[in-house]
């Protein structure tokens, strides 16, 4: 009788350890695969965001060098020369400048989503102080004033400090070179 039980002990331990053996298997093998899982879905993810980066890459470089554009488009010389023609007055000349500037940059709302929030706001500040100069020329000469008046008096402004278009322009560079 204590044969048997012995026995039934020996093989209730072996069964024991067979079991546990098998148990710390299970558990090892599954993490193993979970892992493996894992690190196949996050390769899939890495490869999804790199085909993304490939296609939003251009066309964030195009918004910057667009966004670029219109703030060279915008700077006094370039405003001026775009916008005056013979025989236009000084109130004509404010409104075509001021109305350019703003559809220009309805044109170019778009190219938010492409570039940083600082690009954006600096990009807006520009174009604010921009017509800011504007109006205030305007303001400051006789309305009956020659259309020329208007634009050396804006000149003249923008020459006593930095252009509004300048630090935008900047920044839009940096960021563009850290691309």
């Amino acid at each position: 009788m204590k044969l048997y039980l012995f026995i039934i002990i020996l093989i209730a331990a072996m069964l024991a350890t067979i079991a546990l053996t098998g148990y710390i298997y299970y558990l090892l093998t599954k993490r193993y695969f979970d892992n493996r899982q894992k690190e196949q879905m996050l390769q899939m993810r890495i490869d999804e965001h790199r085909e993304a980066v490939k296609q939003v890459t251009p066309v964030r470089l195009q918004a910057y060098e667009r966004m670029a554009l219109y703030l060279e488009r915008i700077s006094p010389e370039s405003l001026v020369l775009r916008c005056y023609q013979p025989g236009m007055d000084t109130k004509l000349l404010q409104g075509v400048m001021t109305k350019v500037i703003r559809d220009e940059w309805e044109h170019n709302l778009s190219q938010q989503v492409y570039i940083s929030s600082k690009s954006w706001q600096l990009i807006r500040e520009a174009k604010d102080q921009m017509i800011g100069v504007i109006n205030s020329a305007a303001i400051s000469i006789p309305a009956d004033a020659d259309p020329a008046r208007l634009a050396s008096t804006i000149f003249a402004t923008v020459a006593d400090g930095q252009l509004p278009t300048t630090p935008a322009l900047e920044f839009l560079k940096k960021e563009f070179a850290d691309l």
